[in-house]
C-alpha cells in the first residue's frame, strides 16, 4: 500500500477536488461506497482513475477520506 499524504496535504486536496471536479466530496464517496468491492487502496484509486478520469492525487485523497470514515464508523 502506498504511503498516505500528510493531514494538510490531504485537506487541501480535499478542499480542491469541488472545484475541479464539479462533484461535492459526499458524490465521490457515495461513488466509491456504490461501487465495486475492491478491498485494496490502490485497486480503489485505479477504478476511479479509469471510471471517472481523475488524477491520482484526487482519487487517491477520495479513497483515503472514504477509509477514515468507514473506520470511524465501525468505532461508533
Amino acid at each position: 500500500m502506498s504511503p498516505v499524504f500528510s493531514e494538510e496535504t490531504h485537506r487541501n486536496l480535499l478542499s480542491r477536488i469541488p472545484q475541479c471536479t464539479g462533484r461535492e466530496i459526499s458524490d465521490w464517496l457515495r461513488a466509491v461506497e456504490d461501487g465495486p468491492s475492491l478491498l485494496r487502496l490502490e485497486e480503489k484509486i485505479s477504478w476511479l482513475r479509469s471510471e471517472y478520469s481523475l488524477s491520482y492525487g484526487h482519487a487517491k485523497a477520495i479513497v483515503h477520506e472514504y477509509d477514515l470514515r468507514r473506520a470511524a464508523r465501525k468505532l461508533l
